[in-house]
Parts: C-alpha cells; sequence; structure tokens
C-alpha cells in the first residue's frame, strides 16, 4: 500500500479545516456591482466542503431576505447563511428602522458606512484606487457622517448603538478612519454594545498595528480581508507575511479571518478562504488557533456557535 505523500497529507489537513469554517464577510450576489457567484450557489459550494456559514455582505442592501428564502427552502445545506447590512446611502445612511428590520430578520453584523464613508472617499482620492462596487448606474455616494465637528458620536449614531445594545447585534466598523473607530467603538462599549468587528485594518482605514493591538485589546473582534494578503488575486495589497504581524498584534483568540471575494475576475470565496488556511499553516500557526482564525472567534463574535459541527468545537 502506498503511503499518502506529504502534499495529499497538506491538502487533506486544510481540507479538514474547512470543515466549520465561517466566511463572515463575504460579496456574493445578486449585486449592482459584478460578482462572480449568487448566495445560493455560494451557500451550495460551501455546504460542499463542509462550512458551517457564510454572513453575505453588500454595500447597498440588506440580504437578510435572501438568507430567510435559503433557509426556508435549501434545509439541505450544511452551510447557513447570514447576512447584516451596511449603512450606505442606500438603505438611508445611519436608519434606525432599516437596522431594526435587518435585527428582526435575523441580521448579525452591522457595518458602519463603507462606500459613503468620509474616509472611503479620502483612501479613493488619494490611493487613485476605484474600489470595486463603485458604481454608475446609481448617482455618486456621498458621506455618511458618524461624527460631530467635535469628534464626538453624532445622535442618529447612537440610536444605532442603541439597537445593537439591544438586540445582540455585531458593530462592525467598516470603512470609517481608524481614528473614527476608536471613538465609535469607545461609545458603543458605554452603550452597551456587546460584539465589535475591526474590519480590514490592513487597508483603507489606516490603522498601524498599536491600532489593531489596543482596539483589540478593547474587546474587538479584528478581521482580515484574506484577500489583501493572497498572492494571485487582484486585490492584494499587502506581503503575506503582514498577515503574520497583524494576527500576532491582536493575538488569535482575537482574530478573525474572511475571504472578502466574490467580485468578478478573481478567485472564489470558498477558494480564498482554502489559501488563506494554506498561508497560515505556512506561517507556522498550528491547527488549532487557525481553526480559531477561521471558524471559533466568528462563531462567537456571531453568536452562531449553534452553527458549527461537534469537530469545530
Amino acid at each position: 500500500m502506498t503511503a499518502p505523500s506529504s502534499s495529499g497529507a497538506l491538502d487533506q489537513r486544510i481540507e479538514d479545516l474547512l470543515v466549520g469554517a465561517i466566511d463572515p464577510h463575504v460579496h456574493s450576489g445578486p449585486s449592482i456591482a459584478p460578482r462572480s457567484v449568487d448566495h445560493l450557489e455560494l451557500a451550495r459550494e460551501a455546504s460542499d466542503v463542509g462550512f458551517a456559514a457564510i454572513v453575505t455582505k453588500d454595500h447597498d442592501y440588506s440580504g437578510v431576505m435572501t438568507a430567510a428564502l435559503i433557509a426556508r427552502h435549501h434545509p439541505e445545506l450544511k452551510t447557513k447563511v447570514y447576512s447584516g447590512i451596511a449603512l450606505n446611502n442606500v438603505v438611508g445612511g445611519l436608519n434606525p428602522y432599516a437596522v431594526e428590520h435587518t435585527a428582526a430578520m435575523g441580521g448579525k453584523i452591522v457595518w458602519m458606512p463603507t462606500l459613503s464613508a468620509e474616509n472611503h472617499f479620502r483612501w479613493e482620492r488619494e490611493s487613485g484606487r476605484a474600489h470595486p462596487a463603485s458604481t454608475s448606474k446609481i448617482r455618486p455616494a456621498t458621506v455618511v457622517p458618524v461624527l460631530n465637528d467635535d469628534k464626538t458620536v453624532r445622535d442618529d449614531a447612537k440610536e444605532i448603538l442603541d439597537i445593537l445594545a439591544r438586540t445582540g447585534m455585531a458593530l462592525a466598523s467598516g470603512h470609517l478612519h481608524v481614528s473614527e473607530t476608536w471613538i465609535v467603538f469607545e461609545e458603543a462599549r458605554k452603550r452597551g454594545v456587546q460584539r465589535l468587528i475591526f474590519t480590514h485594518p490592513e487597508d483603507i482605514v489606516d490603522a498601524s498595528l498599536n491600532d489593531v493591538k489596543g482596539i483589540a485589546a478593547m474587546g474587538a473582534m479584528v478581521e482580515h480581508s484574506l484577500c489583501m494578503f493572497l498572492e494571485g488575486n487582484k486585490f492584494q495589497s499587502c506581503a503575506p507575511e503582514d498577515l503574520k504581524k497583524h494576527i500576532d498584534a491582536a493575538g488569535v483568540d482575537n482574530t478573525m479571518l474572511c475571504s472578502d471575494l466574490g467580485q468578478t475576475g478573481n478567485i472564489s470565496p470558498v477558494e480564498g478562504v482554502r489559501r488563506g488556511v494554506k498561508l497560515c499553516l505556512d506561517l507556522g500557526y498550528a491547527d488549532e488557533d487557525i481553526r480559531k482564525m477561521v471558524s471559533l472567534n466568528a462563531a462567537k463574535v456571531l453568536g452562531l456557535e449553534g452553527d458549527l459541527p461537534s469537530r469545530a468545537h
């Protein structure tokens, strides 16, 4: 009998780590932006490899209704589909009605403004990079401010935070500048928000490793977009080794990994997570630490522990 090759053993190790994985930030469609896969197609692909859950994110709408349809009509899928809402122009910005509706329909995350964040406009202007979800099909985005001129949190943003505290949804920083994230997260903590997610500090938001360390110490989960570290995809903006610096700054227990994929002309979200697991192995992380970052930590911050297979606990 032929012994398995080392590459075969590695491949199996990676596939085992995908069982129970959660992708908490994935851009499947339909969307006004071009997408390579829709929510149902992605759920099927993720189910085939044993993902526990995905959380779909669109910059323009809450995906909770689609998630409910998939749950009702496709009980055979191993992968549960959840969604949330990004507080951009199309949903009315800091709209408490939209946030409460998302919560009532089982939403898991509220993202602070992304394409409508003042910092996002600065990033596009200074980097010369157009965000892949930008479109000429609707009027240009306008700023949705979250802070007053004196750098305090606006009353309409505080109302959103109070809804999150009451409903238990997670607050994600979106494309706010890191200086704004500090202020919003501190106010969120004061108002009783328990679940905080720091969105891709490696790009757009101008975060330093000290910011990562400090915001993690506040109790936030630091979320890294694998597409920004993986070689061979069009969104890479960091060296693979930079991921280790970020993970070590926050600590494994305060780090979760997402694909942030689904755009046309790029690797698929499932393949992105697969390559992310391989990258973490190459960086020297133990299987138990990788499982935390691709499964257990997301389950904890999103309240999805019940979705995990027994082997992932």
